[in-house]
């Protein structure tokens, strides 16, 4: 499924790609599961649908219906291609037809229409209409009610729109329904990252280290090791000897290894600034985005807050704003 999820992204791209107006605004091969991404998700910007800044959105509308009248498609992609469709309806005011799509879906893929769903819709909500993305959202919800994919995914939607406070009370709410290991690595990283930027450092620091727990690989560890750090600096603790720890003997040269390796006082910052614009995993990745905002938070460690201010706004301008890092990065300048 994980694998499945990384292509719905690689058709959302190529979809957008082939109407004409699409804006990259996050990785489009990375997976739904924070947990299971590596550490993408500074990524290039969040697609937007071609005809979201003024249009009434018919080209795209027009577009989607040609995609799926097609019978070759396989039931995943026509999964996502009605998630994508059921959003524009509901951006169009069309509810009921929006709906429609969304029992298709169901339909079409009834173990894992739900999934789909939760993995579009943030994407599509960083191209500026979250309320239709919600309202999506909703209706799965109305169908699936208390599913913890769909769950987090508004919890995403609203952490773009800073609604902290909200988003830690549907993530609470993700966490208690979790079935798997997965849905629960996974409420729990983004409960992190809400807590996080509500200033719970010491319960990001707990949220963050119970995700750790069943990770097959250092890979799969480096977002919550990272996370953890910043957490556990905002909370006065001793960050750099406990990813030290964790770290070990680990091999630092793939992306983001250079992030830790700086962060363990083993580069300079301006190592760290090269290799996120030299190193491949980086260049796919947006890599500039997180190096910004870890060098910022290495110098809110070492109490510099003017260089924590210039980075931090740094890492705003580098980070779409569906992207983790400029949530944090602009709730660490409200901190400073």
């Amino acid at each position: 499924m994980r694998r499945q999820i990384g292509h719905a992204f690689g058709v959302l791209a190529a979809f957008l790609t082939l109407t004409g107006e699409a804006v990259a605004q996050r990785n489009a091969a990375e997976s739904w599961d924070p947990s299971a991404r590596g550490f993408s998700s500074g990524g290039s910007p969040a697609p937007s649908l071609p005809g979201a800044a003024g249009g009434n959105g018919g080209a795209t509308l027009e577009s989607l219906n040609k995609i799926l009248s097609a019978s070759q498609l396989s039931a995943f992609d026509r999964s996502i291609y009605l998630s994508i469709r059921a959003f524009q309806l509901a951006r169009l005011g069309r509810e009921a037809d929006s709906q429609k799509d969304i029992a298709e879906m169901g339909r079409v893929l009834p173990g894992d229409w739900q999934v789909v769903l939760s993995s579009t819709m943030p994407g599509l909500a960083g191209g500026g209409d979250r309320a239709a993305a919600l309202r999506t959202l909703d209706s799965a919800l109305q169908r699936k009610p208390g599913d913890p994919s769909l769950t987090m995914a508004q919890a995403q939607v609203y952490m773009q729109i800073a609604d902290f406070p909200r988003a830690l009370g549907l993530l609470d709410t993700a966490l208690a329904g979790a079935q798997t290991p997965g849905e629960r690595r996974s409420a729990l990283f983004y409960r992190g990252l809400a807590n996080f930027n509500l200033g719970n450092s010491a319960q990001a620091v707990d949220d963050f280290d119970a995700t750790l727990a069943g990770r097959p690989n250092f890979k799969t560890r480096q977002a919550p090791l990272l996370w953890r750090y910043a957490a556990q600096v905002r909370a006065r603790r001793d960050a750099r000897a406990t990813l030290a720890r964790d770290a070990g003997a680990e091999s630092l040269n793939e992306w983001p290894g250079p992030i830790l390796r700086f962060l363990l006082g083993k580069g300079s910052a301006g190592e760290l600034e090269v290799a996120a614009e030299s190193d491949d995993g980086a260049k796919r990745s947006n890599g500039k985005c997180p190096a910004a905002f870890f060098i910022g938070i290495d110098a809110v460690r070492r109490g510099d807050k003017q260089r924590a201010r210039e980075q931090f706004q740094l890492a705003q301008a580098r980070c779409p704003t569906v992207s983790e890092f400029n949530w944090a990065a602009s709730s660490e300048l409200k901190r400073l």
